[in-house]
């Protein structure tokens, strides 16, 4: 059920990755995902329009390391630019480039980008084969439909694998759902039934047994954990059979990492974030991260953490 998996020339130790998370899949945050089974992780989504306007906050989305497989989320509706993007020398170090059209956020819609390309059949499969042409092997990331009434996966899934698309994820929920309740396990398995290309599941995996319900019920080739690597990283060891560390030496080093990498200010603020995820759920979690928002520095930020995780 979970086991090595290839696509488009891409191979992956195994078939659960890491979802790209806006605000939160930094380098250091998918370096420990991968240090804890994570086959594969994805960047948070890259604006391709930012990328070629060399925007420097666009610039930072893309650090990465020597770890392989590796790669990026990107997004945009300009079939030209998002070919140029792949093309560029900031997405080379990448073995696969995954294009974002499952996003429900209003300011993305509204610019005809991530979801909004599901309402464009047309231009979806321009975008597509556009990114294919530029020669990296391409997925694409997208949702079972716009509103509940009017799901189109399996007829999206077949659009994006005629493109070119050598993978595809399907978060089992409409963009009206946005992040709320159940997955639509049938939607999924209509997809993969329809397309000879791998599917990849994501959307309320919580779990070990939540992957495995949802790969028994779909048919899909893997999954994709999301908030529940934000919640509790150590979710990957649960799939893999890998030893779990302290969560006290993973945050060290991954408040290391991110202060050397973006600086004082940026790890403080972040770290105190990802603080209050790995103390969610705990006893006294609230006064926990009352305590972690007060703190002015990454050196308290650390003291608190060893304290308290």
């Amino acid at each position: 059920m979970f086991r090595a998996i290839e696509f488009g020339g891409v191979k992956c130790s195994n078939n659960v990755f890491l979802a790209p998370l806006a605000g939160y899949t930094n380098y250091p945050f998918r370096k420990m995902c991968i240090s804890l089974g994570a086959g594969l992780t994805f960047t948070e989504m890259v604006s391709c329009k930012g990328l070629m306007y060399g925007s420097e906050e666009t610039g930072k989305l893309l650090i990465c390391g020597d770890e392989s497989p590796k790669a990026v989320q990107i997004f945009g509706s300009d079939p030209d630019i998002m070919r140029a993007a792949c093309e560029s020398e900031a997405l080379a170090p990448f073995d696969l480039v995954d294009i974002n059209m499952g996003c429900p956020m209003p300011k993305i819609v509204r610019n005809g980008e991530g979801s909004a390309l599901m309402e464009n059949f047309p231009l979806a499969e321009k975008v597509i084969a556009a990114c294919v042409k530029s020669g990296k092997p391409v997925s694409v990331k997208f949702r079972t439909g716009i509103t509940e009434d009017k799901k189109c996966t399996a007829e999206f899934a077949r659009l994006c694998e005629g493109a070119g698309a050598c993978m595809i994820t399907i978060h089992g929920r409409s963009r009206e759902r946005i992040y709320a309740g159940k997955c639509d396990f049938q939607e999924i398995a209509a997809a993969k039934a329809a397309v000879n290309i791998p599917v990849i599941a994501n959307g309320g995996i919580y779990s070990k047994s939540d992957g495995e319900r949802m790969l028994r019920e779909t048919g899909a080739d893997g999954v994709m954990i999301a908030r529940a690597a934000l919640f509790r990283p150590h979710i990957f060891c649960d799939f893999t059979g890998r030893e779990a560390p302290p969560m006290t030496e993973l945050f060290k080093e991954q408040l290391i990492a991110t202060r050397e990498l973006y600086g004082e200010r940026f790890a403080t603020v972040f770290m105190r974030k990802m603080a209050a995820f790995y103390t969610k759920g705990m006893r006294g979690a609230a006064e926990a991260k009352r305590r972690f928002f007060a703190a002015q520095s990454t050196e308290e930020v650390l003291s608190l953490a060893m304290e308290i995780l």
